[in-house]
């Protein structure tokens, strides 16, 4: 489960649109609406990644990305127990059975 958010997404649109609307310094948005600095920066970076206007991972691809990875994982527990109980069958079927 992901942990709770500080700031209020409603928050954090604003306070992107502020900086790149207004073209004031994050520093000065920051403060005003009294979010920290580094946490502002990130939210612009990104908003700059989604947007296309600076090169990265866009939140849809990361978004992607962890739920391939979350499948991967799954499958690859899957396969591990599959190939026990695989080992386990062969190892009965390998025994001699005795008539009664």
């Amino acid at each position: 489960m992901a942990a709770p958010r500080k700031y209020p997404h409603e928050l954090r649109e604003r306070a992107v649109r502020y900086v790149f609307e207004g073209e004031r310094p994050i520093k000065d948005v920051a403060e005003e609406l009294g979010i920290k600095y580094e946490s502002l920066r990130r939210w612009v970076q990104q908003a700059r990644i989604d947007g296309g206007i600076s090169p990265g991972i866009t939140t849809d691809e990361r978004n992607r990305l962890k739920e391939l990875e979350k499948e991967n994982r799954e499958l690859r527990r899957t396969n591990e127990i599959l190939k026990s109980a695989s080992a386990f069958f062969a190892r009965e079927l390998d025994q001699p059975r005795t008539k009664r």
